[in-house]
C-alpha cells in the first residue's frame, strides 16, 4: 500500500504545474532625481535616525515607545497570525494521516432481522464492533492550487512584516514630533515668563509714577492689560504642553498620570541629510513594500481561482483492524485495507467559478493601483518635507533679522518714553512685537526638527526588518 502511494505522491509533485500568471514585480516610478534637492546620497538614513539629533532624552523616549507601545503590540500579533496561517497553507501540500479508534454496541430490530428467516431461527440482535484504523488522504495538486495559496499567504505575511516596520517608523516619528512640540512649548514658556517679569516691573514703575502724579492712569492701565494678556498666553501654552506630554505618555505605553517630562532648555541639533535616490527610497519604504506584497498575493489568488475550473484529485488509503469481539481485536486475520481515489470536476456551478476568477483579476487591478498610489504618495511626502525644510530655513533667517530689529525698536521706544518724547503706547507696541517674534522663532525651531522627523519617515529610515 505504501509503495504505490509513494510513487503517486512523487509523480504528482514532479508533474504539477501552477496555473495563473507568473509573478514579476512591476517597475518603480521614482525617476532619478528629486525636484526639491540637487544632492542625493548613496546611503539611506540609519535605522536609529533619531540619534542624529544628539538628544539622549529623545533617544530614551523613542526606545521606550518601541518596546511598550500598544499599537505596536497589536501589529506584532497580526504578524504572528499571518505567519501561522502560512503554516496552514503549507500543510496542504503534504498527505494527511489520521488515527481512529472506535468501539460500539448495536441492537437491531427483531422484526427487521428475523422477518425473512425460518420460524424459530435464533439470531443475536446485539452486535459489538471494535475498530482501529489509520486513514491517509492526499490531494494531488496538479494545477498548483495549494501552491498558489501558499504563495499568497506568504506574501500576505511579508506584507504584515512590512506594515509592522511602517508602524514602528510611525511611532518613532510621532514620539519625535510630540517631543519637539513640547520642547518648542518649553521655549515659548521661557519667553513668556521673562516677558511676565518685565511687564510686572513696568507695571510697578507706572503705578509709582501715577501715585506721584507724574503720569496719568492710561500708562498703568495699559501695562496691566499687557500683563494679563501675557498671563493668558502662558495658560494657553501650558495647556498645549500638557496635551503633548499626555500624548508622549500613551506613545510610551504609560498612563498620563505616571508620566512627566521636566520643562527645560533642550538644544537638539538640526541634522542635515541628502536623500537617497527615489528608487532606493521606494525600495526602503515599508508601506511601499507592503503594497508590493499585497500585489503579489493578489496575483497568486488568480491562479487559485483559475485552478477551480479543473478537476480536483484525491487519494485515500485506510488500514487497520476490525472485529466483533474484544478478544479478537488483535487478531491479524481481522485486518482491513481500503484504497480509493476520487476526482471532482465542476460541471454546472451557475457561473460561480467564472465570477470568482473575474473577482480575482479585479482585486489584482485594485492592488496594482494601490501599489502605484503608495509610490506616488511616498515621493510626494519626500518632496513636501524637502520643500518645508528649505522654506523653514528661509523663514528662520528672516525671523532672526526681524527679532534683532524689533529689539532695537523696543530699546529706542523705551528711551524716547523715558525722555518724555513719546507716550507709553510706543513701548507697548514694540514690546508686543518682540514677544510675538520670539514666540514665532521658538515655534519655527521646533517645526524644523519636526519636519526633519517627517523627512526621515518619508525616506523610510528608522525601521529594522522584523524577519
Amino acid at each position: 500500500m505504501i509503495r504505490p502511494l509513494f510513487l503517486i505522491f512523487c509523480t504528482s509533485a514532479l508533474t504539477a504545474c501552477k496555473l495563473g500568471p507568473q509573478w514579476a514585480a512591476p517597475p518603480t516610478i521614482g525617476g532619478s532625481s528629486w525636484k526639491q534637492s540637487q544632492h542625493t546620497s548613496a546611503q539611506p538614513l540609519p535605522d536609529a535616525w533619531w540619534q542624529l539629533f544628539r538628544d539622549p532624552e529623545l533617544t530614551k523616549l523613542i526606545e521606550k515607545a518601541l518596546q511598550a507601545n500598544q499599537d505596536l503590540a497589536v501589529a506584532k500579533s497580526r504578524v504572528d497570525t499571518s505567519r501561522a496561517l502560512v503554516g496552514v497553507d503549507r500543510a496542504r501540500l503534504f498527505p494527511r494521516l489520521e488515527g481512529t479508534i472506535s468501539a460500539g454496541v448495536r441492537r437491531g430490530s427483531e422484526q427487521a432481522v428475523t422477518g425473512n428467516l425460518p420460524p424459530g431461527a435464533m439470531v443475536d440482535l446485539t452486535n459489538q464492533q471494535y475498530q482501529s484504523s489509520l486513514d491517509l488522504s492526499y490531494e494531488l495538486d496538479l494545477w498548483g492550487r495549494n501552491q498558489r495559496r501558499l504563495e499568497s499567504s506568504s506574501a500576505q505575511a511579508a506584507a504584515s512584516d512590512a506594515l509592522l516596520d511602517w508602524q514602528r517608523l510611525g511611532v518613532a516619528t510621532e514620539v519625535a514630533r510630540q517631543y519637539f512640540l513640547l520642547s518648542g512649548l518649553d521655549a515659548q514658556l521661557a519667553v513668556i515668563k521673562q516677558t511676565l517679569q518685565s511687564r510686572e516691573d513696568a507695571l510697578a514703575i507706572e503705578q509709582s509714577r501715577n501715585n506721584a502724579g507724574l503720569a496719568d492712569g492710561l500708562s498703568s492701565s495699559r501695562s496691566r492689560t499687557e500683563l494679563e494678556l501675557a498671563k493668558n498666553d502662558l495658560a494657553a501654552i501650558e495647556r498645549q504642553r500638557g496635551a503633548a506630554e499626555h500624548a508622549l505618555a500613551v506613545l510610551c505605553g504609560q498612563p498620563p498620570a505616571s508620566f512627566s517630562l521636566k520643562g527645560k532648555s533642550r538644544n537638539s541639533i538640526l541634522p542635515k541629510v541628502s536623500p537617497a535616490l527615489p528608487a532606493k527610497v521606494l525600495e526602503r519604504r515599508p508601506d511601499v513594500r507592503a503594497a508590493l506584497q499585497n500585489l503579489r498575493a493578489a496575483n497568486a489568488q488568480i491562479g487559485v481561482a483559475e485552478a477551480a475550473f479543473y478537476p480536483n484529485f484525491n487519494l485515500l488509503a485506510s488500514g487497520g483492524i476490525e472485529s466483533l469481539q474484544a478478544t479478537d481485536f488483535l487478531n491479524w486475520q481481522n485486518r482491513i485495507l481500503a484504497l480509493s481515489s476520487a476526482a471532482v470536476m465542476p460541471i454546472v456551478d451557475g457561473g460561480s467559478n467564472r465570477a470568482n476568477y473575474q473577482a480575482a483579476i479585479a482585486r489584482y487591478r485594485e492592488a496594482f493601483a494601490s501599489y502605484q498610489q503608495s509610490m506616488l504618495v511616498a515621493l510626494r511626502e519626500v518632496e513636501d518635507a524637502l520643500l518645508d525644510l528649505k522654506s523653514l530655513a528661509k523663514s528662520r533667517s528672516a525671523l532672526s533679522q526681524a527679532l534683532s530689529s524689533a529689539q532695537e525698536t523696543k530699546a529706542i521706544a523705551l528711551e524716547r518714553y523715558q525722555k518724555g518724547l513719546s507716550n507709553y503706547l510706543e513701548v507697548v507696541d514694540a514690546d508686543r512685537t518682540v514677544l510675538q517674534t520670539e514666540l514665532a522663532l521658538a515655534q519655527l525651531d521646533a517645526q524644523q526638527r519636526i519636519t526633519f522627523s517627517l523627512l526621515a519617515k518619508a525616506l523610510g529610515g528608522g525601521w529594522q526588518s522584523s524577519k
